[in-house]
């Protein structure tokens, strides 16, 4: 296994602890700094692995197929806590993880033809911002211009998953026609 790969399985196995640390306060007053360091290294590997993967020519069908599954499941995981610790609006995690399986759908059945769909320009764009929202979320920083950012960030994410869906559909659609 490359050293993408096992970047990108690394977010997968930080995803728990990242939970676990956030929603039980283990750490007492430290838990939402610790969750935030577990939640922005994850967050690094992201860019790390597709960084290294296009430089030296690693880029695989298990890393275009896991990468994005492994975003998926920091993010939508980071989302879930953040609507149980009254932080986000659970309507917006809702269109955001819908956006999610259907996008992963549409995997599976590109996949079953053979054919890899990579995540896109917007797909990525928006899990930066997905990313960031989160950092701030957790973050909980008092005042008035965190607050303002803070849905900034919200609305800009839930429009870029909205947008980054239509056009995966709108760029994919022949996937599914019947052959």
């Amino acid at each position: 296994m490359n050293l993408p790969n096992r970047l990108t399985l690394s977010r997968v196995i930080m995803v728990p602890f990242f939970v676990i640390v956030l929603i039980t306060g283990v750490f007492g007053e430290w838990s939402k700094w610790i969750a935030l360091v577990i939640f922005a290294a994850a967050s690094l590997t992201d860019l790390l692995d597709g960084k290294i993967a296009r430089k030296y020519n690693l880029v695989t069908n298990f890393g275009k197929f896991m990468d994005p599954l492994a975003d998926k499941l920091l993010v939508c995981s980071a989302m879930i806590c953040l609507t149980g610790l009254g932080r986000l609006p659970s309507w917006i995690v809702c269109v955001i993880i819908a956006r999610e399986f259907i996008i992963s759908g549409f995997r599976l059945i590109a996949s079953d033809n053979g054919v890899v769909i990579a995540a896109s320009m917007w797909g990525k764009v928006k899990t930066v911002f997905q990313m960031a929202m989160v950092i701030l979320l957790i973050a909980d920083l008092p005042g008035e211009f965190f607050k303002i950012a803070e849905q900034i960030l919200i609305w800009a994410a839930l429009i870029l998953t909205v947008v980054s869906l239509v056009d995966y559909i709108l760029k994919n659609k022949e996937v599914l026609k019947d052959k």
